[in-house]
């Protein structure tokens, strides 16, 4: 059983890593946004409370959030375990979370922290590229297209998102590293913090992160 909290920076990989690792272990990633827009869908009374202050363009309280995980957490698909992904970011959600788990009677097993150089970071994410009509995804170092800004698959437009560009993604890195550094001592002082090397093939990542789990 591994339940588990997957976190770093942007252009990490995290999500390629979570759907990696949980297709690998069956068991689920729990990606925050999306239980959010689930919530939403449903209009549950939950999701009804969280998209007040989404409407309001407000930050979903941590209550709401953890009351949400805790809803995901009694699936059926859950019960061997899950992957939490983009939750939590600061230490007062991992309190929450804690706190949380100790009253179902819980704990992790592990929280898996994906490190990337910020140079090799600013280069996966400033050279990204996105198809305007199909929404195809290319990089203009690592899978560029056969013609400059026109998209292989539809001729469509090929261009950059505001938060991919440089200075924008090295702010987006600050912001990062200021807010989850306490989080990793955190997690450090419970004796379950693993650091793992993401500047590799996605492979070799999911393989180094199994081993920190101590599993294969």
């Amino acid at each position: 059983m591994s339940r588990m909290v997957l976190f770093g920076p942007p252009g990490a990989g995290k999500g390629t890593q979570g759907q990696m690792l949980a297709e690998h272990l069956g068991i689920p990633q729990i990606a925050t946004g999306d239980i959010l827009r689930a919530a939403v869908k449903e209009g549950s009374e939950l999701g009804r409370q969280a998209k007040s202050y989404m409407d309001a363009g407000d930050l979903v309280p941590d209550g709401i959030m953890v009351e949400m995980i805790r809803e995901r957490l009694k699936a059926d698909d859950a019960s061997e375990g899950y992957i939490l992904d983009g939750f939590p970011r600061t230490v007062a959600q991992a309190e929450a979370l804690d706190d949380m788990l100790e009253a179902i009677g819980q704990t992790l097993d592990a929280v898996i922290h994906i490190h990337v150089e910020n140079e090799v970071l600013v280069e996966r994410l400033s050279g990204r590229l996105l198809c305007r009509d199909c929404g195809a995804t290319y990089h203009t170092r690592f899978s560029p297209p056969a013609k400059d800004r026109v998209c292989d698959q539809c001729g469509g437009e090929l261009y950059q998102r505001e938060d991919d560009q440089e200075e924008t993604v090295r702010s987006r890195l600050t912001v990062f590293e200021e807010r989850t550094q306490p989080l990793v001592e955190y997690y450090r002082r419970q004796g379950i913090y693993q650091k793992v090397d993401g500047d590799r093939e996605p492979q070799a990542v999911r393989d180094a992160i199994l081993a920190a789990l101590g599993t294969d």
